[in-house]
């Protein structure tokens, strides 16, 4: 078994703790593109092959994946290990995180030093990915019905009030808004009901094909994962978010309340 710690705050795993033998996780760094702008696009196959060896993670290792952060950072290991081909069956994530484990349970600041895995990854899934290509051709030129685009960032994000790592304003034309932290207990770590997410998502019909995205792909990839334990069945992830879409001032943008 390999226990990955996504803490928000790296030294946290150090200064507050984490669970015994869990290896850290560094957010940007292990789940980034290093060499591309945004950084926040999916590291390749090679790099995230070569990151998971590091940890320790072969073919038939079970992963156990937690953070301090309602399961978004979580969710952007487990997205990846999605889209390079990983065994899904062997990947948990513990909900709640270090809130729900230190409730009962001790916290380690050793350093983990594991052996080096050999796991094997796959080609990247094209059928839950996309590019800015494809949203803008599919529901900004086409507004292809078949296709929902959601804007998992706060709402004030997504109407341009608030501006945040950002040089662009609002939202891509035709994005609707669910704010995919309002699916969990921000006190308690945890995740809501899955009548409480169904409720969320309601205005989504599973027969549709989800585009999700976020500034910097945290926060889509939690919402990818409610979607998926909800039964949706075609759920991609835009590679690169709003930190993407933004910094190309010749895309569209919109503002207010309203998709387009």
């Amino acid at each position: 078994m390999v226990v990955l710690d996504v803490h928000y705050h790296p030294h946290h795993y150090f200064t507050i703790g984490h669970i015994s033998g869990a290896v850290q996780v560094k957010r940007f760094v292990d789940l980034g593109c290093n060499t591309c702008v945004p950084t926040m696009k999916f590291p390749t196959r090679e790099a995230f092959q070569a990151t998971l060896r590091g940890w320790g993670v072969d073919n038939d290792s079970t992963i156990v994946i937690y953070d301090d952060s309602v399961t978004a950072l979580a969710s952007r290991v487990y997205y990846l290990l999605d889209l390079y081909g990983f065994d899904m069956k062997r990947v948990k994530i513990l909900n709640g995180g270090t809130m729900e484990w230190s409730a009962f349970n001790d916290l380690s600041r050793d350093a983990v030093v594991r052996k080096a895995g050999h796991v094997s990854l796959k080609l990247a899934r094209d059928n839950i990915k996309v590019e800015w290509t494809d949203i803008y051709n599919n529901v900004v030129a086409r507004r292809d019905l078949r296709i929902v685009l959601l804007d998992a960032r706060p709402h004030a994000m997504y109407t341009g009030e608030v501006v945040a790592h950002s040089i662009s304003a609002g939202h891509i034309p035709g994005a609707m808004s669910i704010v995919s932290l309002d699916g969990a207990d921000g006190q308690t770590q945890t995740w809501k009901s899955e009548a409480a997410l169904a409720e969320m998502y309601k205005s989504i019909p599973k027969d549709k094909t989800v585009y999700v995205y976020c500034h910097d792909g945290f926060r889509s990839s939690l919402a990818y994962l409610q979607l998926k334990s909800l039964g949706y069945q075609d759920a991609r992830m835009y590679n690169g978010g709003w930190s993407d879409w933004g910094i190309n001032l010749s895309l569209p943008t919109v503002k207010g309340e309203q998709p387009l």
